[in-house]
């Protein structure tokens, strides 16, 4: 008795893998119908009904494969493809078209079928929504190949390189003095960070360029707040009647940072996350306000173009760069751990934020996990946060003007003493 309601299950798990196959089909048969809608009865070589049936087919071939021969699954793929060639043969001595993405959305409805009836529906299901939406949106993909530019086509490429090529190939073992180094962790914060410059600069480009101060000011402080402090403190020199605007930019841009570093903290070292959220969020706090208030007090509209960055954020050379500059830093801190204790973690700090603060923030995250107590942790990325913004503030005082630099170094002043008391008093 238990036999035949075990027999009778397995059957009608089938009926339902058969039904869910032919409905993969017919998902991917209505975008390829509506696709081809104005077709002349006849020119159409599969709409709703042919990949419907061809869904069904893949999951009767995977039944077939098991319950006669393993031969019948390949079979029939064989003939699909046969029928599909002839078929597309004949069209082309009429319509000159040899895109072969009908025949790979056949191929992979049959494979879809397949899938449902002898792996699993539930990823026949996604792989065959996903195929819909993809074909669906031709225009749009095809869109956004012809706005992308030869720099960051292989920015991308790069990205990939360095992250699903380089980085698994690298040892994952302590290395070097006091074992600070782990060449596999160090290449990941390389890649992070270049994954970071990624999004905020394509969060620009994909908008456009004339979305004003603040929606460029906001994004590219993902990418490089420098580049959009030079950028700024240059047109608040030649439009002077704008610079209360340039400056709320470059403050927004260098709080931006702030957050920038609890995703560091987030992704390496989560126990420093609640000793930093108080002076991350006190210092972004007293950058973001006074850039609001300076904006209102000049008030106006401009639009502007986007900040030019002297290389591709994910240069691979900028990225080999700053992971020899990792790499340095984290021996000199150990080295300045040793001999000096926490002094010279907070020498290491000032110095390095002169030129960049993400390789301390870095180093001095992934000490924390070691050797490196917390709160001197902290307090070193503090520091270091209020030495490179004061450096921006010099930026903006030289070029942009003195008013440009009061403007922006207020508030940068009144932020980082506000965030080292926060940081000490913890």
């Amino acid at each position: 008795m238990d036999d035949v309601a075990s027999l009778f299950i397995s059957a009608n798990q089938t009926t339902i893998n058969l039904a869910i196959a032919l409905l993969l089909g017919a998902i991917i048969g209505l975008e390829r119908g509506w696709n081809a809608r104005e077709q002349k009865p006849g020119e159409r070589i599969a709409g709703i009904r042919t990949f419907s049936l061809i869904g069904l087919l893949g999951g009767i071939g995977a039944i077939l494969a098991v319950e006669i021969t393993v031969w019948a699954f390949p079979v029939l793929m064989l003939s699909v493809v046969a029928i599909g060639l002839v078929a597309y043969s004949e069209r082309l001595e009429h319509i000159h078209n040899f895109s072969i993405t009908g025949m790979v959305s056949i191929l992979l409805t049959f494979c879809y079928g397949a899938v449902a009836v002898a792996v699993d529906p539930a990823v026949a299901t996604a792989a065959a929504v996903v195929t819909a939406i993809i074909l669906d949106n031709k225009a749009e993909i095809h869109g956004l190949v012809q706005k992308l530019q030869a720099r960051e086509l292989d920015a991308a490429l790069k990205l990939l390189l360095i992250s699903a090529v380089l980085l698994p190939l690298l040892p994952n073992q302590a290395m070097g003095p006091g074992g600070v180094l782990n060449p596999q962790e160090i290449w990941w914060m390389v890649v992070m960070i270049a994954s970071i410059s990624f999004v905020g600069y394509f969060a620009i480009r994909v908008a456009g360029t004339h979305k004003g101060i603040l929606f460029t000011s906001l994004f590219a402080g993902l990418s490089s707040s420098t580049a959009l402090t030079l950028h700024f403190a240059r047109q608040a020199k030649r439009n002077p009647d704008y610079n209360h605007q340039f400056a709320a930019g470059i403050l927004i841009a260098c709080g931006t940072m702030f957050p920038r570093i609890l995703i560091y903290c987030l992704i390496i070292n989560k126990a420093l996350l609640p000793s930093l959220l108080w002076p991350v969020i006190t210092m972004s706090l007293l950058l973001y306000v006074p850039a609001l208030v300076i904006w209102q007090r000049g008030a106006g509209r401009l639009s502007i173009s986007q900040p030019t960055m002297n290389q591709n954020p994910l240069d691979l050379a900028s990225a080999l760069m700053f992971g020899v500059l990792l790499t340095g830093i984290l021996l000199l801190g150990e080295f300045l751990k040793n001999a000096f204790g926490d002094t010279g973690i907070y020498v290491l700090a000032a110095t390095s934020g002169v030129a960049d603060v993400d390789a301390i923030t870095l180093s001095l995250t992934r000490m924390s996990n070691d050797s490196l107590a917390m709160p001197t942790a902290v307090i070193g990325i503090v520091i270091a946060a209020a030495v490179n913004n004061l450096v921006k503030s010099g930026i903006a005082w030289s070029i942009g003007g003195r008013q440009t630099g009061i403007l922006v170094a207020a508030p940068m002043i009144l932020s980082l003493a506000a965030g080292l008391v926060v940081a000490w008093l913890q």
